[in-house]
């Protein structure tokens, strides 16, 4: 039986206070596994491209996951274990962490929609006990080898509305099996997801998104301050 209630959060600035791909950005900078100023500059130049709603994700995808692609699965694991432990899990806050766990209690179908790739974000989900991951697919080869590709539809913007549709309609479910929808985000980029709404909340919203929301009357939450 479909719950009553759909629940869907993003991620980056949302549940967690700060951008999980640019942070692996810099964490494998850390590493040394690029040249710094180069990475560093088009990282931030793609960062600032997602702020301002004019990413070219395909572009984004084949940059960020060139590291991955030339180094074995195992050493690539361990790297995320480490930014688990050093980045994400010390900005995972109780206020988050609470506001999950009080929807999973409410038997709410929960997912988290992100427009950060599966491979950084699986594990953050599985840390805020989110079974249900809407990520970017990375393209694999038959040997399991990240391409650099997207596989399938990217969850960007109105491709956030697109993969959450095909998710439901894995589960045998519609928009309209639900009474309740509430989708929380920090952005305008995805104004598409919260339109879908029936409870859109405005969460650690940028200014931007803040303006839209006080002028539609949306819900707005802090949940860092």
């Amino acid at each position: 039986m479909t719950p009553r209630r759909l629940c869907l959060f993003d991620l980056d600035e949302t549940l967690i206070p700060l951008d999980s791909d640019h942070a692996w950005g810099e964490f494998i900078i850390r590493l040394g596994w690029v040249d710094e100023r180069e990475f560093r500059r088009r990282n931030d130049e793609f960062f600032a491209a997602y702020k301002a709603g004019r990413l070219d994700v395909h572009a984004y995808i084949a940059f960020v996951t060139e590291p991955l692609r030339v180094r074995p699965a195992h050493e690539a694991a361990a790297a995320h274990e480490r930014f688990m432990h050093e980045v994400i899990a010390p900005q995972m806050k109780d206020s988050a962490r609470a506001l999950v766990r009080a929807h999973l209690d409410e038997g709410d179908l929960l997912a988290l929609v992100t427009a950060t790739n599966e491979f950084v974000t699986a594990p953050i989900a599985r840390a805020f006990g989110i079974g249900h991951l809407i990520a970017i697919r990375l393209e694999r080869d038959g040997t399991g080898t990240i391409t650099g590709r997207i596989d399938g539809v990217p969850s960007y913007r109105e491709g956030k509305v697109t993969r959450v549709e095909q998710w439901l309609a894995e589960q045998g479910a519609h928009w309209a099996d639900f009474e309740r929808t509430t989708v929380y985000s920090d952005s305008p980029n995805d104004l598409p997801l919260l339109e879908r709404a029936t409870h859109p909340v405005a969460t650690n919203p940028s200014p931007a998104l803040e303006a839209i929301a006080r002028d539609r009357g949306w819900r707005i939450l802090n949940l860092f301050t």
